[in-house]
């Protein structure tokens, strides 16, 4: 059996192709840039793009199940995906697909995610929906600015996330993949407990051995600073979230326990194995 896994190369896929390797089956991966992509021998390396339906078919030749990057070519995918043999597709998606969790600041992240996922449902192959929330990595945002000493500038501070390890959705993800009884499911994904953003910056300064500075700014200033280098889709998105998550904290769930066996990974975990990031 060949496992195909798409965005091999991303936070979330190459835990997913270590945790396939673990578990002892044939791993294939699609990347763009084949020559540049590092992986043990025993992982076959095939180029190609989601945005180029032309390189799907030799991908998915002989794959017969598969982990998808939510990708505007999610349609041309499965397609190609049902024409080949493929019998069941783990997406992952994102929370802000749930109605639970529609807001008008996410609006656009809720129709494309909600679209891969429909996408490979009418494909009429099994599928299962991944869909975490914040991911701990978010906070690399900072770490140009931590490495430089400076003090680190975020608004609502007191904004609660309940972030979550990229290796937890990854593990959720090769579960969905491996075993059975996972068909239909949306698995909606949080870290173990809810941490503020004054308090994530605590916690990598302590990782570090050092008071990292901290300024709150204002919802004005944020859009002001992270505009350079942030997308406004983005920025709109995050300046959203992070303020509905002031008075109403992420919630915790059990997702990931459930379907793996064990409690997810706290931040303080994320920041110990991303410690270098910040150095």
């Amino acid at each position: 059996m060949t496992f195909l896994v798409t965005g091999a190369t991303g936070s979330v896929g190459k835990h997913v192709v270590a945790q396939l390797r673990d578990a002892g089956v044939k791993v294939r991966v699609l990347t763009r840039n084949p020559g540049a992509a590092v992986f043990p021998p025993d992982v076959e390396v095939v180029g190609g793009d989601l945005g180029l339906p032309e390189t799907l078919e030799p991908a998915l030749a002989g794959v017969e199940r598969a982990y998808l990057f939510p990708h505007e070519g999610a349609a041309a995918f499965a397609e190609f995906a049902k024409k080949a043999g493929v019998s069941r597709i783990v997406a992952l998606s994102s929370a802000s697909a749930g109605d639970e969790y529609k807001f008008d600041f996410n609006h656009e992240s809720h129709l494309k995610h909600l679209g891969v996922e429909q996408a490979v449902e009418e494909s009429g192959i099994d599928c299962t929906a991944i869909r975490p929330g914040a991911f701990a990595s978010n906070s690399l945002l900072w770490a140009n600015t931590i490495r430089s000493g400076a003090a680190v500038r975020a608004p609502f501070a007191a904004a609660a996330q309940a972030l979550i390890h990229e290796a937890d959705i990854a593990a959720v993800a090769a579960a969905a993949l491996l075993e059975d009884g996972h068909v239909g499911a949306k698995y909606t994904l949080s870290g173990p407990a809810t941490i503020t953003i004054a308090d994530q910056v605590r916690t990598i300064g302590a990782a570090l051995g050092r008071e990292i500075p901290f300024e709150e700014l204002s919802p004005e200033q944020a859009r002001s600073e992270l505009g350079q280098h942030v997308p406004e889709d983005v920025l709109q998105l995050l300046l959203g979230y992070w303020a509905e998550a002031v008075d109403n904290p992420d919630p915790v769930l059990p997702t990931v326990e459930q379907v793996t066996g064990r409690p997810p990974r706290t931040f303080a975990q994320w920041v110990a194995d991303h410690a270098s990031d910040f150095r």
